[in-house]
């Protein structure tokens, strides 16, 4: 097989961190001169109707034989038995996270998902997985054989960098993220209503559009607290209102509860800021720990005291940040990822040298 078409599911321009993968592997490939080519799947993954399934079925088997076909896990580990087995033979999975592992699902969907999901990946013909402890997790749970995925960080583009700020005024923090409960934003809340009393604000830049209740709970949480005035929920930002938010903050904070990687913390790292985050990611473990204070995800209280620590010593803020941008030489490009996930499904076939 010599072209890939990678099948996505949902709207890809949305500003998520897998689909800011897909696409970026899309235009790497573009300008490397790879056969490549996006197949829009329904948007209804990771719960599809029949009719979803059925339309799924037909846009694969629509792709031509001299075609891999990449497949975002977001769908294909909810695909049905028999429709990964049709297409085995020429099936790689790109799992970003197992969608089991979501947190808020209850126990009945997380089963089906994690069996599903179990299910499919014995008929991919290779695996694609965004960080190592992803690849531990499928070979430990879901019965991958190791030597069939492949890891492919996700790079990170070269960034101006964010000049600390050690005036007097509240500190500025930053998250990035949509609101889901995955991401941790109730345990944020708790952490900073612990340290009312220190100067801070906070700007949380991510969609309310993925778990609607999730984002009402925050917002009425914000309200309850009295920090309508001290925290922004900024929504879906494009990449100039990001990269001008990541410009403004201070201090970089990640409360994930889980994450397959985590790219927004090399995105702050990027820019050399300092960071307070948990340990729920690759990225997290990558992080130079003197550029960033890492915490046990969900413990609020932690949380609180990193936060408090960065934003009572402006000087080790200073430390962290010079420590983040040094850090970040370090860190992979994009170029790279393209080639590996490349490589994945075409073999022997067209480089990206």
């Amino acid at each position: 097989m010599s072209a890939i078409a990678f099948a996505i599911p949902g709207d890809i321009d949305l500003p998520t961190g897998g689909y800011g993968y897909d696409r970026r592997l899309l235009k790497e490939w573009r300008e490397a001169g790879i056969p490549a080519r996006h197949l829009a799947l329904p948007g209804a993954f990771p719960f599809p109707t029949a009719d979803d399934v059925a339309l799924t079925e037909r846009i694969l088997a629509s792709a031509g034989p001299e075609e891999t076909l990449l497949v975002d896990g977001l769908a294909f580990g909810a695909f049905p038995e028999a429709l990964a087995a049709r297409f085995g033979g020429r099936i790689v999975a790109l799992v970003h996270h197992p969608l089991a592992l979501e947190t808020g699902l209850d126990a009945a969907t997380a089963w089906r998902l994690r069996d599903s999901e179990t299910l499919a990946l014995r008929h991919a013909r290779a695996v694609v997985v965004t960080s190592p402890p992803t690849k531990e997790v499928l070979s430990a749970e879901f019965g991958v054989p190791p030597d069939k995925i492949a890891v492919a960080l996700p790079g990170t583009d070269p960034a101006p960098r964010t000049e600390p700020r050690l005036g007097a005024g509240p500190a500025r923090l930053l998250a990035v993220g949509s609101i889901v409960p995955r991401k941790g934003y109730d345990v944020l809340l708790a952490a900073l209503a612990q340290i009312a009393d220190r100067g801070w604000l906070l700007t949380i830049a991510g969609s309310p559009d993925y778990a609607p209740a999730t984002a009402a709970a925050l917002r009425d949480a914000i309200r309850d607290a009295g920090f309508a005035e001290r925290i922004k929920l900024a929504g879906a930002v494009d990449q100039d209102r990001l990269s001008a938010l990541y410009a403004s903050a201070d201090i970089f904070v990640m409360p994930s509860l889980y994450e397959g990687y985590g790219m927004v913390l090399t995105e702050a790292l990027a820019r050399g800021l300092p960071i307070v985050c948990t340990r729920s990611g690759a990225a997290a473990d990558a992080l130079p720990d003197a550029a960033a204070l890492k915490v046990t995800p969900g413990d609020a209280m932690a949380l609180a005291k990193g936060l408090a620590r960065l934003i009572d010593a402006p000087s080790e803020r200073r430390a962290r940040a010079d420590a983040a941008w040094a850090g970040a030489a370090t860190l992979p490009c994009w170029r790279d990822t393209a080639r590996t996930v490349a490589e994945a499904c075409l073999g022997g076939g067209p480089r990206m040298d």
